[in-house]
């Protein structure tokens, strides 16, 4: 069985299926392999034959043991060759361990989205916000900010994703679009506990000096980070490098504030068991999905990831072609359509 995508984020409906006057040899440079010899992994052919005239070809794989390998395609034909066609094959011990996997992060996917509610009824039911700690509403709202950030332009913005895949010529965009509503999502909540701060008794509460410092160390950075970008002294990709940095940080330290406030108030009250509960049981499952891809892809035993001397194309994010065999050795038949696109220089996959 093989399941196939396309190696760019331009949609189907963009591209437009053209004919060469000429027969042209397509041959598979393997430029990723998660085992030192990618035959271990796939027996690939040593060239395929695209009849003249013709919109699609047929070729074998025969898939021999758990692993990744991605290959680029180049031929006798020059303006096949300027459209820089990746396949990422994956064998898997089990398509429904796979299945399994997605199953388990759509749940902690809502786990963590829902986890956002109870909070937000908890202070509406009480008309009072004491016992939430506002140095951690004001680092939730500054993180997922920085998290929105780095999602919207990596899943929207054309020439950061372009920037992207030139740096990593054999990676996947590690955001999709339950990512971006995720963050957003999750923006929108944190702007509601502020209102809610704002309008509820919360006890003379207010942001520690502590917190103000660290969001003002955490913004100049960003803003000194935009200068720099706009000045072209780092890309807008490293821009957005440095928003994840910020979220990153801001995750590690958000509950410290919340956690000192409830052991000095020997009190959890105001502070919702629900949020923590789905909190945790979104981790727990995320690491559970782990474990379990960790084992179905064969990357608990894999050696150190062999590239290719190819240096444009080296990488460690392999993206392309999914293949899943269930019990080797097994041969799959991929259909590779060849394509020109409008609005980007690449070609579609097809089963």
């Amino acid at each position: 069985m093989a399941t196939c995508s396309d190696a760019t984020d331009v949609d189907a409906d963009q591209f437009i299926c053209s004919t060469f006057n000429q027969s042209t040899v397509i041959q598979l440079n393997v430029t990723y392999s998660s085992k030192w010899n990618y035959s271990s992994v796939i027996s690939l052919p040593e060239q395929v034959l695209l009849p003249a005239e013709a919109t699609s070809v047929s070729f074998n794989v025969t898939a021999n043991d758990v692993g990744q390998v991605t290959t680029y395609l180049h031929c006798n034909n020059s303006d096949l060759n300027s459209l820089s066609v990746r396949i990422r094959f994956m064998v898997v011990h089990s398509n429904v361990l796979s299945v399994i996997g997605e199953v388990i992060g759509w749940v902690y996917f809502l786990a963590w989205s829902v986890s956002f509610y109870p909070q937000a009824l908890e202070n509406w039911k009480r008309k009072s916000v004491v016992g939430l700690n506002f140095d951690f509403l004001a680092l939730n709202l500054t993180g997922f900010i920085a998290y929105s950030v780095f999602n919207i332009g990596l899943f929207w913005v054309p020439d950061i994703k372009e920037g992207f895949l030139k740096k990593n010529p054999n990676g996947i965009n590690p955001v999709n679009a339950n990512d971006v509503f995720f963050s957003l999502h999750a923006f929108l909540l944190c702007v509601v506990y502020i209102s809610q701060a704002a309008v509820y008794e919360r006890g003379g509460q207010k942001v520690s000096w502590m917190a103000l410092l660290l969001l003002l160390i955490g913004w100049t950075f960003a803003l000194v980070s935009l200068f720099l970008a706009v000045a072209k002294q780092i890309t807008w990709l490293d821009y957005l490098y440095y928003f994840s940095y910020i979220k990153l940080a801001v995750t590690l330290i958000k509950y410290v504030p919340q956690a000192y406030m409830n052991y000095r108030r020997q009190s959890t009250e105001g502070w919702s068991i629900g949020n923590v509960l789905l909190d945790f049981t979104g981790g727990t499952l995320s690491i559970l999905q782990m474990i379990l891809q960790s084992y179905n892809n064969g990357e608990d035993d894999y050696p150190q990831p062999h590239l290719a001397e190819d240096n444009t194309h080296q990488s460690q994010f392999p993206n392309g072609l999914n293949c899943s065999p269930t019990c080797f050795p097994h041969s799959i038949k991929i259909n590779v359509q060849i394509c020109n696109v409008q609005t980007a220089n690449k070609v579609q996959l097809s089963q």
